[in-house]
């Protein structure tokens, strides 16, 4: 997939608000069988969301900025959002909208594999998992991670 870029040389995207991509995936949740996301999980998993669009679609899912935290990815006005919660699951208080999203079916799909792909793991499995990946490793801790290091290296993951 060749990505898409705009007239500033800069990767098309969706810009889908971050929040209703968290806000999909805690949709996803199932009270019954106790399934939780806290806040370093759902950093990943957007993490993931965002990879796997641009390496499928050539354009970002999101426009906010992920940064190369401590743990991991982190999209900061997320983790400001849930912040609160600590290491605890994140609890749905709240109806759960994703309007903008929805008009996107065939991304919705990619999100449903990242979730049953990766959705599975521990938060703490997904921290090590991107510790190993690229787009963190050479990338300044708190720097932003560039589209160009998510895009080639998700590209990769995709053959």
């Amino acid at each position: 997939m060749i990505a898409m870029m705009d007239k500033q040389n800069k990767i098309e995207s969706y810009s889908i608000p971050v929040e209703e991509v968290a806000n999909y995936f805690l949709d996803k949740l199932d009270i019954e069988t106790e399934d939780c996301i806290s806040n370093l999980k759902l950093q990943k998993l957007v993490y993931y969301a965002q990879g796997f669009v641009m390496a499928l679609t050539g354009k970002k899912l999101f426009d906010e900025p992920i940064e190369a935290w401590e743990h991991g990815p982190v999209v900061r006005c997320l983790y400001d959002k849930y912040k609160q919660n600590g290491r605890a699951a994140i609890t749905r208080t709240e109806d759960l909208e994703y309007h903008e999203l929805q008009k996107f079916p065939e991304i919705m799909e990619i999100l449903d594999e990242v979730y049953q792909v990766y959705g599975q793991f521990s938060a703490w499995k997904l921290r090590n998992m991107t510790h190993d990946e690229i787009p963190w490793l050479e990338t300044k801790r708190n720097d932003i991670i560039t589209d160009c290091k998510m895009l080639a290296f998700f590209k990769t993951q995709i053959n």
